[in-house]
């Protein structure tokens, strides 16, 4: 990255690394609106590219059920902080109580909350995104070291791409 502009990439490129980042990372904060208030909390996400979907299990009549149904426009924030990279998805969600897609979602990290995928307090949360904002930065020893360029040479680092899309 020889030139320190700070451009997006291009925005089909930038569309696909959003889904991309957003499965390999697979926790993100899920916000919700609670009348004029915010309330974050994280959440394991099931990231599918091929239905324009990221899922997540909850139980049912959860704080955040009630939230959705309240206001369904909902925010989702994925980092890793380690590789500099962040993610933010605006976009609609709903709650359903899907049953063969709980089971396709099941995985055994579940055994924690619930015994199996068939109990009956469990709901599927489906959030849809439409507007998504990356930043795709260097690594940490990578950052380090563009920093370390820059003071000594005074120009700005290039620490990574930003992109703001529709999704």
């Amino acid at each position: 990255m020889a030139n320190n502009d700070y451009r997006p990439k291009p925005t089909g490129e930038s569309i696909e690394r959003i889904w991309e980042l957003a499965e390999d990372m697979r926790t993100c904060m899920l916000v919700t609106r609670d009348g004029n208030r915010y309330a974050a909390r994280p959440m394991s996400a099931h990231v599918k590219r091929e239905s324009h979907a990221i899922y997540f299990l909850d139980k049912t009549n959860s704080e955040k059920e009630h939230q959705i149904a309240q206001s369904p426009e909902v925010l989702l924030s994925f980092a890793d902080n380690g590789g500099n990279k962040f993610i933010s998805l605006r976009g609609r969600a709903v709650v359903t109580n899907d049953r063969a897609l709980i089971k396709e979602l099941w995985t055994p990290f579940y055994k924690a909350w619930w015994d199996s995928e068939n109990d009956p307090d469990i709901r599927v949360i489906t959030f849809t995104p439409d507007e998504g904002e990356l930043w795709d930065g260097l690594n940490n020893i990578m950052a380090t070291g563009a920093m370390l360029v820059s003071a000594v040479t005074g120009a700005k680092p290039n620490l990574g791409e930003n992109a703001k899309v529709d999704l």
